[in-house]
């Protein structure tokens, strides 16, 4: 299956999250939306993760590699520099 990368932000309770989700490249499945909500996926893979606190506390890290559990997402939209 051909794949792509699309820059994506997701919130959650405690953090901002901003990184690299990989989609199919066409076809069914291919949109933001119609990817995250496929109930056959429990987390999200995301690359190149860029984690801050919604708090204000300066807890910022960044992760290679970060699994992000649907239960935890609040909101996923398609970073503003995405093309």
């Amino acid at each position: 299956m051909d794949m792509r990368q699309e820059r994506v932000v997701v919130e959650t309770d405690r953090y901002r999250v901003e990184g690299m989700l990989t989609l199919p490249r066409e076809g069914y499945r291919s949109r933001l939306s119609d990817y995250v909500n496929r109930r056959d996926h429990d987390f999200f893979t995301i690359v190149d993760a860029e984690l801050r606190a919604l708090d204000g506390s300066g807890r910022d890290w960044t992760a290679p590699v970060l699994m992000l559990a649907r239960n935890q997402i609040r909101l996923i939209v398609p970073a503003a520099d995405s093309t």
